[in-house]
């Protein structure tokens, strides 16, 4: 599907852009223009040693930041699709600096909703969080407000080739300043701080993250909020798993921060279908023949007052299937 499509990633230094290049660069090494968008020159350089023009002739490294809207454009000139990854997301960052977060995450999402309608560009897909659900953080209360950014835009791309998406999912295993490296870390001294012991969260790996952002790009009618079917874990069970002779020191929950994630609200589940490996939360008014869209997505509604919570969840990892995930996506080696 994207073989022959001129790409920009916002964010495409980061976790989520690196691996999203590199399988994208696997699959199409001759993609026309891959434009790699971000604001962090030492990565980007790094970067370039690692996907050489000279082996892939369409690689493009800009710099420039989504707060900047004419370099955003001037990035997007010539791009066919976007994939919208850039995010301010420390949570307690994002609460001592909150007009930064807002800057990045809301003027950011309109900037690349701008670009997008004022260049040629036939479809945006914008990474979300289950932070955005019911916020009650800062960096949450960003990532929804970019999210109604991106499915309001599907109302006045007017006549335009141009669909807009968003995919939204939990935690992704091994992230940079994520639970399970820092406690790899913290091991070595014996002590595991834990902020409260019935805190769980949802988990997805960095490539099923991708593969829900290329099925967005190929299945997406535009205005849809993705949600995949993931399984959660307790933070308890991480620590088990990670340091099971370790003692464990109650630290508090920090700001902004919940007990349970959710992906999809109770007043969600009025606009929300199940489609059999996602939940697919609908605008409010679609822009598209909402039965045609069901038979093609094969979707049925959920029943009202359904919520997506991680402490409610039927998928449970186990503390044998958080090594496993360790020793796969972060430590070959690791051993208790």
């Amino acid at each position: 599907m994207l073989s022959n499509k001129r790409i920009l990633v916002t964010g495409g230094t980061g976790s989520f852009g690196k691996r999203f290049v590199e399988t994208l660069l696997q699959k199409y090494p001759n993609i026309p223009r891959l434009v790699i968008y971000s604001r962090d020159e030492l990565k980007q350089y790094e970067m370039a040693q690692a996907f050489p023009k000279e082996k892939y002739p369409g690689i493009r490294f800009f710099i420039g930041d989504v707060r900047d809207y004419q370099r955003l454009k001037r990035a997007c000139e010539g791009i066919d699709v976007i994939i919208h990854a850039a995010a301010l997301k420390h949570v307690p960052i994002a609460e001592y600096n909150p007009f930064e977060c807002i800057s990045t995450n809301v003027l950011g999402a309109q900037n690349v909703i701008n670009a997008a309608l004022d260049t040629q560009v036939q479809n945006v897909v914008a990474l979300s969080t289950d932070k955005a659900a019911a916020p009650l953080n800062l960096y949450g209360a960003t990532k929804l407000c970019s999210d109604k950014l991106f499915i309001s835009a599907n109302n006045i791309k007017g006549s335009r080739d141009l669909k807009f998406s968003v995919v939204r999912y939990g935690n992704v295993f091994g992230s940079r300043g994520s639970v399970v490296p820092f406690f790899l870390k913290e091991r070595h001294k014996g002590i595991i701080p834990i902020t409260n012991e019935a805190m769980t969260r949802f988990n997805i790996t960095l490539d099923e993250g991708i593969n829900i952002v290329h099925y967005a790009l190929e299945k997406a009618w535009g205005g849809e909020i993705f949600v995949p079917k993931i399984p959660s874990y307790r933070i308890l069970d991480v620590a088990q798993a990670v340091a099971p002779d370790c003692k464990i020191s109650y630290v508090g929950v920090r700001p902004g921060e919940k007990i349970h994630e959710e992906m999809i609200t109770e007043n969600d589940s009025y606009f929300t279908y199940d489609s059999g490996d996602f939940y697919i939360i609908t605008p409010t008014v679609p822009t598209w023949d909402c039965k045609k869209w069901k038979t093609a997505f094969n979707a049925e509604k959920v029943k009202e007052g359904f919520c997506y919570n991680s402490g409610k969840n039927d998928q449970w990892l186990t503390i044998d299937e958080l090594r496993n995930l360790i020793r796969k996506h972060l430590d070959p080696s690791f051993s208790i």
